[in-house]
């Protein structure tokens, strides 16, 4: 993806988010397992970032994984996410945030379906939804 970098201040952030999408999404908190608007969502579509609007996930990449949040298993662009090494919580596992204003997403895991292998395990405050 060619864009330019999206950088705002949390004031800006805050005022454009709701007090969740703004934790998860500026801060990498993670909401409560099957609480989130997206996990059992199963219209046809593109999955957006809630703070910048990228394209990230497209619903035929959505898969059921049982942890109750949304799973994909691949990106629209690999270009349009990026990956961290997240040390937290004593574990070792890579972070997913917006390649374009850095919002954290969740985490990709290598346990998903054919053909990638991979578990893009999503916040759903993270994401929009727009339909197609």
């Amino acid at each position: 993806m060619t864009t330019d970098k999206v950088h705002k201040t949390d004031a800006e952030w805050r005022a454009m988010l709701d007090p969740m999408q703004f934790e998860v999404s500026r801060h990498a908190a993670t909401e409560r397992a099957f609480s989130g608007q997206f996990w059992d969502h199963h219209e046809h579509g593109v999955y957006t970032c809630v703070c910048c609007n990228t394209p990230l996930f497209r619903s035929d990449a959505k898969f059921d994984s049982g942890c109750g949040w949304p799973s994909y298993f691949e990106a629209i662009n690999p270009d349009n996410v990026g990956e961290i090494v997240d040390r937290s919580h004593g574990m070792l596992r890579t972070e997913i945030i917006c390649a374009v204003c850095d919002a954290h997403l969740g985490h990709v895991f290598p346990d998903g379906p054919p053909p990638t292998g991979l578990r893009y395990c999503i916040n759903s405050a993270s994401l929009r939804f727009d339909p197609q």
